[in-house]
């Protein structure tokens, strides 16, 4: 039970917005793309009511890295880029959730 505890941890990301409010997100799929490394999350609700009562949408996010060299996630600003992930993300978590 630990270990799962630990696992299910280790997807969890807390990002700080552009106004510095901060919200925890768990990571369902990455992918890479073209060379870019791309992450599908979604707003982590440690109460599992929150989470159901919950508009929850889907957050595309591109990695990208600092001038000390450390990864960080950011948002998508073109549109095309945006959706054509978006989309190929949609894809692969329908096709996942259709074994289940």
């Amino acid at each position: 039970m630990a270990d799962k505890m630990n696992d299910m941890a280790a997807d969890l990301y807390t990002l700080v917005d552009e106004e510095g409010v901060e919200q925890t997100f768990e990571m369902i799929d990455v992918m890479e793309v073209d060379d870019e490394r791309y992450y599908a999350l979604v707003p982590y609700y440690e109460d599992p009511t929150k989470e159901l009562e919950a508009d929850t949408e889907l957050v595309i996010l591109k990695s990208e890295y600092d001038e000390n060299d450390e990864e960080i996630l950011a948002s998508i600003d073109n549109d095309e880029e945006y959706e054509r992930i978006g989309n190929m993300f949609l894809a692969r978590l329908n096709e996942m959730y259709d074994d289940e």
